[in-house]
């Protein structure tokens, strides 16, 4: 059984405008809508939590989609938050063992084939494995607006979405960065913190995170091909 944890409770400052990212528009439906999709198609996902911000007026109201069941619930104020909220909304019915992926609202051009492969991964690694991408840029470290070096870019990754661990190791690595007063900037990070090394799966570079406007041209471009 694996279920999907998509924290949609973000206001989307860094894009700008008065719609949160996650509603956005492409072809007449939201990233969000893009995402739930990509996810709930996948014949082994069982069912989906969005956390959403409070009063959150734009929420369609979804209770199933794609023929499956959606949680909804309400999410706080950093990413860690949104998620801890959505394990803690996941039906009784899913067992401690139970695979979670944790996706990214705004990540709307999401592949089956990558589902497939990261589901895999996670099942066979008990620390968990996270879609990424080898960083291929030259990669500059800056100081005072100048060049300090340039890094060695062999061994680094972006981190993607989803990130895939069992439900009881993310909630036990989740709870353990919020009692240190750590905010984790993603799911991997919290793991990581307890000494543990999540499998990189290697992802479709497409899979991108709309986060300005020119992301959201890309989007539509790469959705429309």
């Amino acid at each position: 059984m694996s279920w999907a944890l998509v924290p949609a409770a973000g206001s989307g400052r860094r894009f700008g405008g008065a719609t949160p990212k996650q509603y956005l528009q492409l072809q007449g439906r939201t990233l969000l809508e893009f995402a739930l999709h990509a996810l709930l198609t996948h014949p082994d996902v069982d069912g989906a939590v969005v956390a959403l911000a409070e009063n959150d007026a734009t929420w369609p109201g979804w209770s199933t989609l794609c023929g499956k069941p959606v949680v909804a619930c309400q999410g706080g104020a950093e990413r860690a938050d949104s998620v801890l909220a959505a394990l803690h909304a996941l039906p009784g019915t899913v067992p401690a063992d139970a695979i979670v992926l944790v996706h990214d609202a705004a990540r709307p051009n999401l592949r089956g084939e990558d589902i497939a492969r990261l589901l895999e991964a996670a099942h066979a690694c008990p620390d968990g494995a996270i879609l990424a991408a080898p960083v291929r840029d030259t990669i500059k470290r800056e100081a005072a607006g100048r060049i300090a070096r340039t890094e060695p870019r062999a061994e680094l990754w972006r981190a993607l979405t989803p990130q895939a661990f069992r439900r009881d190791l993310l909630l036990r690595a989740l709870q353990a960065a919020q009692a240190d007063g750590i905010v984790v900037t993603d799911e991997a990070m919290a793991v990581e913190r307890l000494g543990l090394h999540p499998r990189l799966v290697e992802g479709r570079e497409d899979n991108l995170k709309v986060t300005t406007p020119a992301d959201l041209a890309l989007a539509e471009f790469l959705l429309s091909h």
